[in-house]
């Protein structure tokens, strides 16, 4: 009886492809530290893990999340998602990826349908997992209002500054 020896196969695991989407709305210096304290943040994280490959860092500075198709760093991000180049991203918060309910959820639709979920850090959210979209949804609501607000109030301080 002859025995043949099988040799196994070494199996390396695929490294999660992990990216990250930075945004500020104005161009102020405290937006500015925060924008820089974000992506300092994040390529950091995304390398302190043994099995995440950084795939990029993605940012918006000094425009306004209300609009996605205004937003080069989230277009671009969405065509490496697009591309196979990207599996996990990591966000801020609702308020940072999106001021708009509308585009918020089709874009986490849009990412979920390539099988590419999203972590929201401050509200602890990985659309990966979520059993529902009405926490996200509330939340992205919130963001819309939040952005409406503070536009109206900047208009009123502009209109009562023409007066004086």
């Amino acid at each position: 009886m002859k025995v043949s020896k099988i040799e196994a196969k070494s199996f390396e695991r695929k490294k999660l492809r992990v990216a990250a989407y930075c945004r500020v709305s104005t161009e102020s210096d405290e937006q500015q530290n925060s924008f820089e304290a974000q992506k300092a943040h994040y390529e950091a994280w995304i390398k302190l893990h043994d099995n995440w490959e950084f795939a990029g860092l993605f940012y918006d500075f000094g425009i306004t999340g209300t609009k996605a198709e205004c937003r080069d760093g989230l277009q671009n991000l969405l065509l490496e998602c697009k591309a196979g180049r990207i599996d996990y991203i990591l966000t801020k918060s609702v308020s940072r990826f999106s001021r708009n309910t509308t585009d918020c959820i089709s874009l986490v639709r849009e990412l979920l349908d390539m099988n590419i979920p999203i972590y929201f850090e401050k509200e602890n959210i990985d659309t990966g997992s979520m059993e529902s979209e009405l926490v996200l949804s509330i939340l992205s609501s919130m963001a819309q209002d939040e952005s409406r607000s503070i536009s109206e109030n900047n208009k009123w301080a502009i209109k009562k500054k023409f007066e004086k």
